[in-house]
């Protein structure tokens, strides 16, 4: 595959599944990606989300690792603002000790919760204006030059894990830049700022000991079907469902019983102006047969010049889940990477 893939996996809970379940789907995905030639699968760290089992990123990462061989796992990313540089250090440390040559570290500076399951993780509400500091200092701690005077990272010195920076705004891209890092954008949630923030990390990228030029990855969320009938319906179900999930996270949550909408209340409120908001997240989506999704992504690669997109598979079933992997692999085999 001359274009590289990956894929971001947030580990869903489907409907009537188990946690369980979920990660056994999750193990079957990596399998598949690396069957297909995929760089890369990452785990994304949320909490207090019904529908996302990937909370604690390293031990699924871990897990993960040990049904797998070859392809490189990695956080998508850790949101670094809620634990110590030290702690992250050690964990993936840890993880690039037992699995060498395969594990990234991805950071972000966002909560990844809502302020309620912030305050719970005893997270403090500054810490995200010191990220750019702490991103220096672990990356300090991995490569076995501490800055902190007489702490080391053991397991974690020396093993070098690398760094990307995760970001769906001009922050995030700047930071990269001038740290000479790898960056990777959340468009297949927040499309906004994507044509901007690419364009400004690379302009302002400056090389440093990881990375001698600029390696950006898009995010993009992929439905690939045999069927372009059936790859719509699949799309309007994970549409309807991501406005649920949201809806449920807004005031009614605290209602004693829990509020089910109908797939025609859905539709409705996709309608409004808040509904077309929360479509708009989804801007970036490649719905349909394997040629319908390989001409969607190449004008997207071509359009922000990426280096590698990362794709979020989301279809809720995970036989389609599996399918749309080796659809979109087999489609996207002669793609050329943006020069």
């Amino acid at each position: 595959m001359t274009m590289p893939l990956s894929i971001l996996d947030l580990a869903p809970i489907a409907p009537g599944q188990t946690v369980r379940e979920s990660f056994a789907n999750s193990v079957r995905l990596a399998q598949a990606a690396e069957a297909n030639g995929y760089t890369r699968v990452w785990y994304a760290e949320h909490h207090n989300m019904q529908t996302i089992a990937s909370s604690a990123t390293s031990v699924l990462i871990g897990h993960v690792a040990d049904h797998t061989s070859t392809i490189r796992l990695g956080s998508g990313g850790v949101m670094l603002p809620n634990h110590s540089p030290l702690a992250i250090a050690e964990q993936f440390g840890t993880l690039a000790e037992l699995h060498p040559g395969r594990i990234d570290l991805g950071l972000g500076r966002a909560p990844g919760s809502d302020q309620n399951t912030a305050r719970a993780m005893r997270r403090d509400p500054r810490s995200s204006d010191q990220f750019p500091e702490d991103v220096l200092e672990l990356q300090a701690f991995l490569r076995g030059e501490s800055i902190v005077p007489g702490v080391q990272a053991v397991p974690g010195g020396g093993t070098n894990v690398p760094l990307y920076i995760l970001g769906s705004s001009l922050f995030g891209a700047r930071l990269a830049a001038a740290l000479g890092l790898p960056y990777a954008f959340a468009s297949h949630f927040a499309p906004d700022s994507l044509h901007e923030a690419m364009a400004l990390y690379r302009s302002e990228f400056r090389p440093s000991r990881q990375l001698a030029e600029p390696y950006a990855i898009a995010a993009v969320n992929v439905i690939a079907s045999d069927d372009e009938a059936d790859a719509r319906i699949q799309f309007e179900t994970t549409r309807r469902a991501r406005v649920r999930s949201l809806i449920a996270r807004g005031p009614s949550a605290i209602d004693a019983v829990p509020i089910h909408y109908s797939d025609d209340q859905i539709d409705a409120f996709l309608t409004t102006s808040e509904g077309r908001n929360i479509a708009n997240m989804m801007r970036y989506s490649a719905v349909g047969t394997a040629s319908e999704v390989r001409s969607f992504l190449e004008d997207f690669a071509t359009s922000v010049q990426a280096d590698e997109l990362i794709i979020a598979h989301q279809s809720r079933d995970i036989e389609d889940r599996l399918r749309s992997v080796v659809l979109t692999a087999e489609a996207m085999r002669e793609l050329q990477p943006a020069d």
